[in-house]
C-alpha cells in the first residue's frame, strides 16, 4: 500500500510538538536532529503515515521500533517480515509497505534539476532525453525517483552505478506519478 501526504504546510508548529513528544525514543531522536522545522515535520509525518497504514492494513497499533540493516536499511524489529519505506521532500512525505516482497519509494520536488548532477547520474540516452524535455525539472525528478527507489529497495546503498541501475534492474516493477500542481513526483518499485 502506498500512502501520500502533500498538505505539509497545514502541520502546526503546536501539532509537531505535540507529536514529537509522542515519538517513541529511538524516533524521537532522529527527528530532533533535524535543524529546522521542516527537517522535522517531513520526518514525523512520513513516521505518522508508515504507523496508520501499520494499523489500517496490518493491526498493528504500536508505534513500530526499527533496527538496521548492514547498508542503514530500517526493518521493523517485531515485524521483519512487512517490508516498508518511507520518504519525504518539502512539499510531501511517502511511504509504501508490502508483505509481498521488498519495495522502495522516493518523492522529490521537481525544482531539482542541476546539469552536473543529471550528467552523474543518467546514462547518455536519460540526459538525452532530460534535456529534449519540454519540462526538464520534471523528466529529472522522474529518473532521479525511480534510481532512488531502486536504491532504497535493494538495501544495499549505492552499490549499483546509477546510470545503469534501471537497466541492470529491467525486472522491478517501477510506477511514477507525477502531481504538477503540488510540485513534486514519486516513484515506487516492488519485488
Amino acid at each position: 500500500m502506498i500512502s501520500i501526504f502533500d498538505q505539509l504546510e497545514s502541520f502546526t508548529a503546536d501539532q509537531l510538538d505535540a507529536a514529537i513528544a509522542q515519538l517513541p525514543p529511538q524516533r524521537r531522536e532522529q527527528a530532533l536532529k533535524f535543524k529546522h522545522e521542516q527537517g522535522r515535520k517531513e520526518n514525523v509525518l512520513a513516521y505518522r503515515l508508515l504507523c496508520n497504514v501499520l494499523e489500517e492494513e496490518y493491526g498493528m497499533m504500536e508505534q513500530p521500533v526499527f533496527e538496521y540493516n548492514e547498508h542503514g536499511k530500517p526493518f521493523i524489529a517485531s515485524h521483519p517480515e512487512i517490508h516498508f519505506n518511507l520518504s519525504h521532500c518539502k512539499r510531501a512525505v511517502a511511504c509504501i509497505v508490502s508483505s509481498k516482497g521488498r519495495v522502495g519509494i522516493d518523492v522529490e520536488c521537481t525544482d531539482r534539476y542541476r546539469e552536473g548532477v543529471a550528467r552523474y547520474v543518467l546514462n547518455d540516452e536519460e540526459f538525452e532525453r532530460v534535456v529534449k524535455s519540454a519540462d526538464r525539472d520534471v523528466e529529472f525528478a522522474k529518473y532521479w525517483t525511480q534510481k532512488e527507489a531502486l536504491v532504497k529497495m535493494l538495501g544495499t546503498g549505492i552499490t549499483d552505478d546509477l546510470k545503469s541501475i534501471l537497466s541492470t534492474h529491467a525486472d522491478v516493477q517501477m510506477h511514477t506519478v507525477v502531481c504538477r500542481e503540488k510540485g513534486y513526483v514519486y516513484s515506487w518499485c516492488e519485488k
